[in-house]
């Protein structure tokens, strides 16, 4: 008999954490066609493989009568499962009690499975929905907050931090998520600002929504804040699990291998028509990109910002690796502060997590103009220099049509280590465009010539002849070999096979100072 009421408190007990805020409050979330914590989390995980964590525990703050309102769990379910039969932590944010808000016991039992995680060698993923700071708990909450910071930071790079905005996320509680690897939003009813409309309107008078302060579009296209737009939660979470399936569970493992029917020696005909012959016409570089990966996928990351580069994962040969791609279809492929923050972040983030980097190169040159210089395009630009030269993982590079400048350097060249270079038999590897090289080599000869167009069109011939091909830069060692648009999928497959067991030792330091 005792033993049945020994279990009977333990039924009672989980049904308890279980209603979380209650009924009604569940209700309230099921008429906004909105999932509660568990939901997601079950939702997420493979079926059956939830363990959770701290069921029972309670918050211990008594000020506000916040003593009256205990809930077991609190305001965030924590705990672990698979992925795909891979084992991965997770924590939900619990919208249902007290909005979310984060207690110290929530930051414990946050910070508990981010220990476990870093322990045992596992991805951590957020589900983030909550109001923010417990103001009723004042400074232990955001004593909270830095706890879980300070885990963030320790972790980064030694396990894969995902986050996902399900829900309003302000105030010190975007942070957290910042620090992550990846960003997931939805299209709707999921927020991040630091300081919300209210506030912007009593301090500064400017009037704007919560969609167009800290919505989707606002931090997919314009703050580059977030790397995927799902259309609701369960898009969202079934997205985690698609990167998840690219990554490794933590910086000492290679990514995962996948088998693939897709032939590594398949020959990719369509490239030849996909890049114009005239070098000023644009092509979209994505096309490229999915005509020589395996099965034809690319998993984009970030693909409504700096829309002139292309970052995503995609597999060659069944072996995940990282695309870095100039995208001529926007701004000619050049190179801006944008652009240089999304792609070296990427780079550095495949470098810790031991994924080989592929790049295509097609770019004129870093973007011109005052707002690009007086922003710091030299110390922005800068940042993808320094992400590949660091970078030790194996690094394959194709240029496919136009390298000039400093730019050439930057996108993984030789120079910068790549271990790997090809060149079709139409790139133009120099300096810098042919017209303008020629305005400024030849500018006396043209100046003194009888009919300086025709000078001109000679000159710029004769330069085209020299420069204006991948042959100069292959004799000189800087490119290993020009390869046939057609072979592009099998040299890329036969160099990662070849560069995996790369090993690069570099000097011992606490760390470099990339130019942030």
């Amino acid at each position: 008999m005792e033993h049945l009421d020994m279990f009977d408190k333990l039924n009672k007990k989980n049904q308890e954490a279980e209603l979380a805020g209650g009924a009604d409050k569940i209700a309230k979330r099921k008429e906004k066609g909105l999932m509660t914590a568990r939901e997601r989390i079950e939702f997420f995980l493979d079926e059956g493989t939830f363990q959770e964590v701290d069921k029972f525990v309670i918050h211990r703050c008594s000020d506000f009568d916040l003593d009256k309102t205990q809930i077991p769990g609190d305001a965030v379910i924590t705990g672990y499962g698979k992925v795909d039969g891979r084992p991965v932590y997770v924590f939900a944010q619990d919208f249902t009690v007290l909005g979310g808000s984060l207690s110290k016991v929530c930051s414990e039992k946050i910070c508990k499975i981010m220990d476990l995680a870093l322990a045992h060698g596992c991805p951590v993923v957020g589900l983030n929905d909550s109001g923010g700071a417990r103001i009723q708990e004042g400074i232990d909450s955001l004593a909270g907050y830095g706890e879980i910071f300070w885990r963030n930071t320790k972790s980064s790079g030694v396990v894969p931090q995902i986050s996902a905005i399900l829900g309003p996320c302000a105030g010190g509680a975007v942070y957290s998520p910042a620090i992550t690897d990846f960003i997931f939003m939805m299209k709707a009813n999921s927020y991040m600002f630091v300081t919300g409309p209210e506030v912007i309107k009593a301090v500064t008078m400017e009037e704007v929504t919560m969609d167009d302060l800290g919505g989707a579009s606002a931090h997919t296209a314009k703050s580059g804040v977030v790397h995927f737009v799902a259309d609701n939660e369960k898009h969202c979470l079934l997205m985690i699990r698609e990167l998840l399936s690219f990554i490794p569970s933590n910086n000492r493992e290679t990514p995962p291998l996948y088998k693939t029917k897709d032939p590594v020696n398949r020959k990719v005909k369509k490239i030849e028509d996909l890049i114009p012959a005239n070098p000023k016409l644009p092509y979209d570089i994505k096309d490229l990109i999915n005509e020589v990966v395996d099965d034809n996928y690319f998993f984009e990351v970030q693909s409504n910002y700096a829309q002139n580069i292309v970052i995503g994962f995609a597999r060659m040969g069944g072996r995940p690796v990282g695309i870095i791609a100039n995208q001529p279809n926007y701004l000619a492929g050049c190179i801006d502060i944008s652009a240089s923050f999304k792609s070296s972040r990427f780079v550095r983030f495949c470098d810790a997590f031991n994924i080989p980097l592929v790049s295509f190169v097609d770019v004129p040159g870093f973007l011109p103009g005052t707002d690009q210089e007086y922003s710091g395009i030299i110390k922005h630009g800068a940042k993808l220099m320094y992400a590949y030269a660091e970078a030790t993982v194996p690094k394959i590079t194709v240029i496919t049509r136009k390298a000039y400048g400093g730019a050439y350097i930057v996108m993984s060249s030789k120079h910068l280590r790549s271990d790997f270079n090809f060149a079709y038999p139409n790139a133009e590897i120099a300096v810098m465009g042919s017209e303008g090289a020629v305005n400024i080599l030849y500018r006396n000869e043209m100046k003194k010539s009888a009919n300086p167009e025709e000078t001109r069109k000679q000159k710029l011939g004769e330069y085209n002849d020299k420069f204006a091909n991948p042959y100069v830069a292959a004799s000189k060692g800087y490119i290993d070999e020009v390869i046939y648009p057609e072979d592009t999928r099998q040299k890329i497959c036969a160099a990662l096979d070849f560069a995996m067991n790369k090993r690069e030792f570099t000097p011992p330091r606490k760390h470099g100072n990339i130019p942030l």
